[in-house]
């Protein structure tokens, strides 16, 4: 027979404190064998093995509850898709630190030590939108891997020639470059810009270790600066007039997109040209709006977002012809595969955030429309646009 442990020794077996093991058997987590005369908790082997499990669960970021739910009895209903979900945690958790870190990292380098409160809500600003953009990135690295690689389509549409004098503002991790590194034009001058303690810290790397492999005479260079200061733009203008200026991305980063704009206009050559983007177009909204006008669900909200996604894109065109005398609309298309219905409504549900109520309570509707259109074609297949203007003087 087991000798039966206090909850003294079997915490100091497992290196826990005794209110540690109190706080699991209430939580349901790990119950006592048996009880003393004197009604104090006792412990067997076999619950040693269970605090075992609980302690060596905690440190790989398990929370009691998800230990609970997940090991009652001793043992995981399913060990390894247990780990995997954890894995799936925690990697999403490492990714928000690093967009937090990021953040803070790039308030410091713009602000130096005249920080105030506002700046930290730029800073709450920053990793909301970093945090969409990585949402975005990976989803559309998942369901768009039979297309065409994104930015190789975006590098073909820019048709580069030899020689040009580019300037890329907001770089970023810088695809566009990457991707196509190999076909960038002989004797190209690439200026690239962004702030500290964003993805350009990575392509900052990059250019360190690939800078003797590029077409012949191709020269990138990577300038730190934050483009709503003039110092930044004094540097910028220093290298005169260039022939192309790509700003991707961008805008809705900037708390004056405009400004911008107009500081680019006044650094582009004569016939050089200005590639900027906005806000995708309507896709997505139109394909929500097929789904309810065919299950008979109103949603006014939908129609609404589609009307302020054009006047989005007519506001931004008449902006740019404020600087430009030639503005024309290049839009990019990219497909979207979907095999999953539950996959698919997520994603429509994050594109409405703000009415994720409603699209809660319209799930299963949807869920079964959507996985009635993937049994019947194999996927779901939605074509979606992205607004580029090529804009010259």
């Amino acid at each position: 027979m087991d000798k039966k442990m206090t909850s003294g020794e079997i915490a100091k077996k497992a290196g826990v404190s005794q209110k540690a093991v109190r706080l699991y058997d209430e939580k349901g987590l790990l119950k006592p064998a048996d009880y003393s005369e004197g009604n104090y908790r006792l412990y067997d082997n076999a619950s040693q093995q269970i605090l075992e499990k609980i302690v060596a669960l905690k440190a790989i970021g398990f929370s009691l509850e998800e230990i609970r739910d997940n090991l009652v009895a001793g043992e995981a209903v399913n060990v390894e898709e247990a780990l995997r979900l954890q894995l799936r945690n925690m990697a999403e958790k490492r990714s928000q630190i690093d967009n937090v870190i990021a953040a803070i990292n790039g308030a410091l380098g713009r602000r130096g030590s005249a920080l105030d409160w506002d700046d930290v809500a730029s800073i709450v600003q920053s990793i909301n939108i970093d945090r969409k953009a990585d949402e975005h990135h990976w989803d559309a690295l998942k369901h768009t891997t039979q297309e065409p690689d994104w930015y190789v389509k975006i590098f073909d549409s820019l048709d580069i020639k030899k020689k040009e004098k580019i300037l890329d503002l907001g770089c970023g991790y810088a695809k566009l470059w990457r991707n196509s590194i190999e076909r960038i034009p002989e004797g190209s001058k690439i200026y690239a810009i962004d702030v500290r303690g964003s993805w350009a810290d990575d392509f900052e790397k990059y250019l360190a270790e690939n800078k003797d492999s590029f077409p012949k005479g191709v020269k990138i260079s990577l300038l730190f600066e934050d483009l709503e200061t003039d110092a930044a733009w004094k540097k910028i203008e220093k290298n005169k007039e260039y022939s192309m200026i790509i700003a991707h991305y961008l805008g809705y980063e900037l708390k004056d997109p405009e400004a911008m704009v107009a500081h680019a206009a006044g650094c582009l050559s004569d016939k050089g040209m200005f590639s900027y983007n906005g806000w995708g177009a309507d896709s997505w909204y139109r394909f929500l709006q097929d789904i309810f006008t065919d299950l008979k669900i109103k949603a006014p909200f939908v129609e609404e977002r589609i009307a302020a996604r054009k006047k989005a894109a007519e506001d931004t065109e008449k902006m740019l012809k404020k600087y430009f005398s030639k503005v024309e609309l290049a839009p990019l298309s990219n497909k979207w595969h979907y095999t999953d219905a539950k996959e698919l409504f997520n994603k429509l549900k994050g594109t409405f955030e703000e009415e994720e109520k409603f699209m809660i309570s319209k799930q299963d509707k949807l869920e079964r429309y959507l996985a009635k259109k993937i049994e019947k074609d194999g996927e779901i297949v939605i074509e979606s646009f992205t607004y580029f203007w090529h804009c010259r003087k």
